[in-house]
This record gives structure tokens, sequence and C-alpha cells, in this order.
């Protein structure tokens, strides 16, 4: 059971959400500055399009690697400290960016808040198991989700709302005092935490082998998964950027070994000793180094079925959250326009998230994990099935926001009771680390998602496009053009709208694994 403190639970959540929200809003915030930073920058394009990508990327990357790391550090050192550790990184990534004079030092400034920011959720969802008994879990967990949404929902907003009055580099000057206030309450709220249970060596190895892995695969997937070719087909016969397959070998080359490293860690005893501390409790070392990741947690009741549901939600969100936007950029030919109607469309479907992530919390605390996870991933197949075969050059944009919010409302829906499940799961002395893994396996799965699903794209845009029919016409005819450029919208609408059919299957999928999910204790 959690143990007391003299900080009531509800202000410990207060505290760490407010961290958590200043990390969702500088994760998007980019977007819609990145033409502005660009050109500040001097960054010519589009001859280093690729690099200035990586403006993106590299803070994509370093937000999913810290995760592991830093939820195990938070279970062997304390969460208050690891959780003020990495709004001390955030700071010093915030002071650096505005006095960025090129783009390798920008891409060095974004990796420092990455850092910070990536570390904050997992252990702020740590903090809640620790503070909250589990029957309340699902509540608090479901609040955290939806602080942490409505951060994804502001971030583009407020930074659109910077570059119009005054500029970018005002995001993270005000980063800086926020974060000290953060650092502030953080301090004091989290002074009574329960301590770590034992005190061991950290999994160093492992934590290297899964870094280079996770680095490695990223890459590889952000090579595989162009969106800039998923948006506009070009490039079909290019040479990739990036040597994929070098970095997928690599990749599963370094999982081996890192699940072969922590099979070998978890099947050596663990001796203990005990001594007294200062606070007169009895704490115990342990002189051998545990795993970073305890393959066992992987048997324990609803975790495995519950981080498989997280990375197939993983999976269609980012479907949702690229394609929408390319599928309005095809329709409207005036980019401005494009970008409020995609703005429109996805702030329905992220603020349906965020109410239901907190209804799915309660919901879950009243009906278990089960039901509410189906019910929502029913939802999403719904909407993703109605996109799919509804939706055309013809297909109001009403009809599509009424749509993607039955999509928000199921991924809403789900985020509660499976990232509860998994916290649940896990002993208090691993609770850090099996919240890293509810972010990192629905970020993987995301990764995973845009890169499968933009390779089927071009294959099947390859396919359809040889259907088009043209009038017998010389090329340079106005008609010929116009028939070949309505020809070319119907098609990429169509194979868009087929990557939405895909993802109400794999939401099905996910439902079937949902059965796997109990009550706790039975």
């Amino acid at each position: 059971m959690p143990s007391s403190t003299r900080r009531s639970p509800a202000v410990i959540l207060a505290v760490v959400a407010f961290g958590v929200f200043i990390a969702a809003d500088d994760l998007t915030v980019v977007s819609t500055m990145l033409r502005q930073i660009i050109f500040d920058l001097e960054i010519p394009l589009p001859d280093e399009l690729n690099r200035a990508a990586w403006i993106v990327n590299a803070y994509l990357i370093a937000y999913v690697v810290v995760m592991p790391f830093v939820g195990r550090l938070s279970d062997l050192v304390g969460r208050r400290a690891v959780y003020v550790g990495a709004l001390v990184l955030f700071v010093i990534g915030s002071i650096w960016l505005p006095l960025a004079d090129s783009l390798n030092a920008f891409i060095a400034g974004r990796v420092l808040t990455a850092l910070g920011g990536g570390a904050m959720v997992p252990v702020a969802m740590a903090v809640v198991g620790d503070v909250y008994a589990p029957q309340r879990r699902a509540r608090s967990l479901g609040t955290l989700g939806a602080v942490d949404t409505a951060g994804w929902v502001w971030g583009p907003l407020y930074g659109a709302f910077l570059i119009r009055y005054l500029s970018w580099q005002w995001q993270f000057y005000l980063n800086v005092p926020l974060s000290l206030l953060a650092m502030a309450l953080a301090w004091w709220a989290l002074a009574d935490l329960p301590k770590p249970l034992y005190r061991a060596r950290i999994d160093w190895a492992g934590t290297a082998v899964l870094t280079i892995c996770l680095i490695a695969l990223n890459v590889a997937l952000l090579g595989s998964g162009d969106v800039q070719a998923a948006g506009s087909f070009a490039a079909l016969n290019e040479p990739a950027p990036i040597n994929t397959t070098f970095f997928y070998a690599l990749a599963a080359v370094t999982f081996g070994l890192f699940i072969w490293i922590e099979w070998r860690l978890g099947r050596k005893p663990l001796s203990v000793s005990r001594y007294p501390s200062t606070d007169h409790t009895s704490h115990v070392t342990h002189h051998a180094t545990p795993p970073l990741i305890d393959l066992s947690l992987f048997r324990r009741r609803n975790f495995s079925p519950a981080v498989l549901i997280n990375f197939l939600v993983g999976f269609i969100l980012i479907i949702a959250m690229v394609n929408v936007p390319l599928l309005v950029n095809v329709l409207e030919f005036e980019p401005q326009q494009a970008a409020v109607v995609s703005g429109f469309l996805l702030s329905g479907m992220t603020l349906a998230m965020a109410v239901m992530s907190y209804v799915g919390g309660r919901g879950t605390e009243r009906w278990g994990y089960r039901p509410v996870t189906a019910v929502g991933l029913l939802l999403c197949a719904i909407g993703f099935g109605l996109m799919g075969w509804t939706w055309s050059v013809e297909t109001a944009y009403g009809q599509m926001a009424w749509q993607l919010v039955i999509v928000g409302l199921g991924f809403g829906l789900v985020m509660a009771p499976v990232g509860t499940a998994v916290i649940n799961a896990a002993p208090a002395s691993e609770r850090g680390v099996a919240a890293s893994l509810v972010i990192v396996l629905r970020l993987m799965g995301m990764s995973v998602g845009l890169a499968g699903l933009t390779a089927w794209g071009l294959y099947r845009f390859q396919l359809l496009r040889r259907t088009i029919e043209l009038p017998n016409l010389p090329l340079s005819d106005p008609v010929y053009q116009q028939a070949l450029t309505d020809g070319l919208m119907r098609v990429t609408v169509a194979v868009l709208a087929e990557t939405f059919l895909i993802s109400a299957g794999v939401a099905l999928v996910a439902l079937v694994v949902a059965w796997w999910l109990r009550r706790d204790g039975e």
C-alpha cells in the first residue's frame, strides 16, 4: 500500500501534472514554429531539408531512449531526485535553445529538453502509483493522461500565437520560470514519498545496449516512414537518405543482446544486507546488479496484454495524427487553409481524448480494465472504419470532424485502464520502469505504424496511379493536366482511406487482446 505523506495525493498529482503539461507542450509546439526556426537559423532549403528534419527527429529519439533508464533510476534512487533532475535538464535545454546560432547547436538543445521532458512522464506515473492505493490509481492516471493530451493540443496553438505576436524564442524563455516553479513545487511536494525499497547497482550494460537498440530502431523507422514522401508520393525511386537495413540489423542484434543480459542478471541470486538508516528504518542493499527490466514482469497478471494493447494503440494513433493532415493537404491547395482545417479536425479528436482519459479512469475503478478498454477499442474500430469507408474528395469537413471525435473518444477510454493495469501489475520496486514501458511501447507503436503504413501507402499509390484514365491529348493541354490532377487527388485520398481501414483492423486485434485483461485479484 502507498505510504502516507504530509502532502495530500491530490496536491502531489497536481504538482507532477504541471511538469508533465510543460513537457507535453514542448513536444508539439515546434510544429508551428519550424518554418520560422529554419529561416532564422539560415538553413538552405530544399538542400538541407533532411538535416532540418532532425530538429523533430532528434527530439523524438531522445524522448524515447531516456525513459527506461530514468524509470529504473527512480526505482533505485527515489522519484523526487529524478523528477527534479529531469526539470534541471529541461531548464538547461530551454536556456540553450534561444542562444543557438546553428542547426547543430539547436538540435543539441532540443536533445537536452527531450531528455528532461521524456524523463518526467514515466516518473510522474510512478509517483501516482506510490501515493494512490491500487483501487484509486485509474482515476489519477486518467487525470494525468488528460493533462498530457491537453499539452499536446495546446502546443501547436501556443506556438502559432507566439509566432504571430512575439517570436519562437519566447517558448523557451517562458519555459525557464515555469520549470523553476515546477522544480520548487516538486522538491516540496515529493519530499515524503516512499523511499526506495533497496539500493542496488545500475545495470549499465543493459542500459547501454538498450539505448543503442532504441536509437537504431528509431533511426531505421524514421528512414522507412518518410512523411514527406507519404504526403507527396514523390521521390518513389530515389535512394533512401538513411541506410535502414544497417540500422534494422543493428537494432535486432542489440535487442537480442539486451534480452540475454537481462535474462542472465535475472537468474543471479541477489544477496542482501540490512542496515539502519538515519530515519531509524531498515534499508536493504543488493550486492548484485538487478536487471534494467526484469523479464519476469511480462509473466505478471495483465502486464503483457496491457503493453501489447498500448503498442497497437500507438500504431493506429499515429495514422490519425499524420494521415489526416496529409489528406487535407491534398484537398486544400492553399497551405494556410490546410493548416487551419487540419488543426480543427485534430483538435476535436485530441480534446475528446483528454476528456475521455479521465472518464476512462473513473470507469476502470468501477468496472475494471477489460470493459472500459474494450469499449474504447470498439469506438476506435468504428471511427476508423467509417473514415475508411466514407472519406473521399467529396466528403465534408463536418463529417470528418465527428468521425474523428469518435476515434478520440476511443483512444481516451483506452489510456487509463491500460496504464493502470501495467502500474498495478508491477511491484513497488519496479514501478518506475514499468511506467516507462507504457510510454515507450506506445511511442514505438507510433513509429512502427508510421513506417509500415507509409510503405503500404506508397506501394498502393504505385498500383492505383496506373488505373487513372487520361484523355488522348497533349501533355501540356489544360484538359489533360486537370484530368491528371483530379486523378492523382482521388488515388491519394483512396490510399489514405485504406490506411484508416487497416487501422480499424488493428483496433479489432487489440480488442481480442483485451480479453486477457482481468480484474486485480481474480
